[in-house]
């Protein structure tokens, strides 16, 4: 096996063991691009410095790489938060008493200016206990 081979499969398998720890995807495009810009700066030059340029150079990379792809994750999960608490917002419960005296939750969905059942009904006001009682109760 060549001499650049078995560097390249060193610097490889290090990225993958430093990458397990990171939090973010900038730590694990510092770590990845570092060692393999520090494998290619060994490669193409030969000599520390260039293993050197090459580490700086890749981890500068890896990490504007990573840190778009933490932004994205970010801002997908503050999109998906923000969509859960509008369709939140549009939710009403209202507890129906049972024969028993227990309570069953009903959730009505708002739809314009009135509200929508579980069973697909349609109320022009929130309804009462009372007016939900012999639909929903048991």
């Amino acid at each position: 096996m060549s001499k650049q081979f078995i560097t390249v499969s060193i610097v490889v398998s290090v990225a993958l063991v430093f990458s397990a720890g990171c939090e973010s995807d900038a730590q694990t495009g510092v770590g990845v691009g570092g060692l393999l810009g520090a494998g290619a700066g060994q490669l193409i030059g030969g000599d520390t410095k260039s293993t050197l340029i090459g580490a700086g150079v890749g981890a500068g990379a890896g990490y504007i790489v990573g840190n778009e792809l933490d932004k994205k994750k970010t801002q997908a999960k503050t999109q998906a938060e923000m969509n859960q608490l509008r369709a939140e917002m549009n939710v009403v419960t209202v507890n129906v008493t049972n024969s028993n005296g227990s309570k069953s939750q009903v959730r009505l969905q708002k739809q314009g200016v009135g509200y929508v059942g579980p069973r697909g009904e349609y109320y022009d006001h929130v309804p009462t206990d009372e007016e939900l009682r012999p639909i929903y109760a048991f």
